[in-house]
C-alpha cells in the first residue's frame, strides 16, 4: 500500500505519464475509473483496445523488483500461461521513469486480459476448479524458472524490510517480536525446487479473471510477487475464497480449488504446518504496510481520508491481536 499522501486522484499527472505511450486521446475520460492502492491504475484505450496505466512514486518501489516482475511475466507468456501483457512505451522500454512536477515515477502499461474477475462470476465449481488449476500451473512454471537479468526479492528480504520499518516505531514491540519469530521459524524450514519459488502472493479473486470462452483463468497484478513457499499463495487464495462465498459452501469450494491445483502441481507434504506460519507472515506484512502508509497525518484531511484512516486503524488492531500466537 502506498503512503496515504499518494492516494489522491491526479488526472493531470496520469495524463503526463501516459504520453509516454500511444493512446486514444478521447479515451482519457476513462481516467475517472482510476484506483490507487499499491500503485495508481488509470484505464485508457489505444486503437479501441483497453489498456491500464500503472505508476507509483520512485521512493515507494524498487526498480529491480519491477524489472524482475516484467521478466517473469514475459516468461509466463512465452509458455502460454494466461497472464497480462506489458506494452512498450514509444521509447521501446517496458518500464519508464518519468520526471513530473509531483516527483519522479515508475510507470508501465498493460493490456487488459480476457474474461471477468472471479469475484464477479457465480463462483461455480468449474470456475473455482479453474482458479486452483491456474495457481497450480503457475507454481509448476515457477519451479522451472531461472531469471536471466533481474531477481525479485524474497521472503527474507521482506522480513528485513518489515524489521527496518517497525524499528522506526518504538512502540511496536509486539510486531518486532513477531518479525523475529518468523525469521527464526522460516530459517529452519527446508527449501526445495518443489516447495519454494517465485509466487504471485496476491492470487485473489480480484486479480484472476475467468474466461468462459476458454474455461481458463488469466492473472494480473504481480506487483507483490516474491520468493516464498508455494503454500503462501495457496493460503492467500483460500482466504480470498472464504470472503467470496457463503460459509456453508466453503469446505466444498475449497476442495474444488485444491482439486484444480493438484491437476497441475503437487501440494507440499508439510502444507499444514507451513500454512499457519504463512498466514502469520501475511498478517504481519499487511500490518507493517498499513502502519507505514498512515504514519504521516495532516490537519484538515478530507472526509474520505479521515474515513480511510479510521478503517486502517481498525485493521491494525485486528492484525495485532494474532501476534505471538503458537504454531502447532
Amino acid at each position: 500500500m502506498l503512503k496515504l499522501k499518494y492516494l489522491f486522484n491526479n488526472e493531470d499527472l496520469a495524463e503526463m505519464v501516459v504520453k509516454n505511450w500511444e493512446f486514444d486521446k478521447e479515451s482519457l475520460e476513462l481516467f475517472q475509473y482510476y484506483r490507487i492502492s499499491s500503485n495508481a491504475i488509470y484505464p485508457f484505450e489505444y486503437q479501441g483496445n483497453s489498456q491500464l496505466l500503472r505508476f507509483a512514486p520512485k521512493p515507494e518501489k524498487s526498480k529491480d523488483n519491477i524489472l524482475a516482475e516484467l521478466e517473469f511475466i514475459a516468461y509466463l507468456r512465452n509458455r502460454h500461461y494466461g497472464v497480462l501483457e506489458s506494452v512498450r512505451a514509444t521509447n521501446g522500454e517496458e518500464l519508464v521513469e518519468v520526471q513530473t512536477p509531483w516527483g519522479e515515477y515508475f510507470a508501465s502499461v498493460f493490456k487488459h486480459v480476457a474474461g471477468v474477475q472471479i469475484s464477479k462470476t457465480d463462483c461455480s465449481d468449474a470456475v473455482i476448479f479453474s482458479h486452483g488449476k491456474a495457481l497450480g500451473k503457475l507454481h509448476q512454471l515457477s519451479s522451472e524458472y531461472t531469471p536471466l537479468h533481474h531477481k525479485r526479492w524474497s521472503y527474507s528480504d521482506v522480513l528485513k524490510w518489515m524489521k527496518e520499518t517497525l524499528m522506526e516505531h518504538p512502540l511496536e514491540t509486539a510486531a518486532l517480536a513477531e518479525t523475529q519469530f518468523l525469521q527464526d521459524y522460516f530459517s529452519n524450514l527446508p527449501i526445495t525446487k518443489e516447495n519454494f519459488g517465485l509466487i504471485h502472493y496476491d492470487f485473489e479473486y480480484d486479480n484472476v479473471f475467468y474466461d468462459e470462452a476458454t474455461n481458463a483463468c488469466n492473472a494480473i497484478d504481480f506487483d507483490d510477487a516474491m520468493y516464498h513457499w508455494y503454500v503462501m499463495d495457496i493460503e492467500q487464495a483460500l482466504d480470498s475464497l472464504e470472503d467470496c462465498i457463503p460459509s456453508e459452501l466453503y469446505s466444498h469450494k475449497k476442495q474444488c480449488f485444491m482439486d484444480g491445483y493438484v491437476s497441475e502441481y503437487r501440494i507440499p507434504d508439510d502444507y499444514s504446518s507451513v500454512a499457519t506460519a504463512c498466514r502469520r507472515f501475511a498478517n504481519l506484512y499487511g500490518y507493517t504496510r498499513i502502519l507505514r502508509s498512515m504514519a504521516e497525518q495532516w490537519e484538515h484531511e478530507p472526509e474520505w481520508l479521515t474515513h480511510l484512516r479510521s478503517k486502517l486503524i481498525k485493521a491494525l488492531e485486528n492484525k495485532k491481536a494474532s501476534f505471538g500466537a503458537e504454531i502447532s
